[in-house]
């Protein structure tokens, strides 16, 4: 089992969910972050003075799947994520040593 932890940009997030959906991945956390990569903010405008903002709005999922799901999962969501500009986010995959469900005491890859 792997956990998957994506940062992408926001309009992004429905495109995303909507295509693991697809491919069987059941379940899915998502929070709203703040960050900055190699985009290292931007300057914007507001009523004629210039500010600079240093974190950008992210969203970050985790997402716990089995190893035959793996590269499947990755694909989705390089190809759902990407605009093809800075800032696109960035995927982390992480071994799961066991998984828990609190409900039925289900171990392994059925407590996915």
């Amino acid at each position: 089992m792997k956990l998957i932890t994506a940062v992408i940009k926001p309009f992004k997030l429905d495109d995303v969910r909507s295509a693991l959906s697809e491919i069987g991945v059941q379940g899915l956390t998502v929070t709203e972050v703040k960050g900055f990569g190699r985009q290292k903010g931007h300057t914007e405008l507001y009523r004629g003075a210039e500010y600079v903002v240093d974190f950008l709005p992210k969203m970050k999922l985790e997402l716990v799947v089995d190893d035959a799901v793996l590269d499947q999962a990755i694909d989705v969501i390089s190809q759902n994520a990407q605009t093809g500009k800075i800032g696109d986010g960035k995927i982390f995959v992480q071994n799961i040593e066991n998984v828990v469900r609190i409900r039925t005491g289900e171990t392994g890859s059925e407590a996915i």
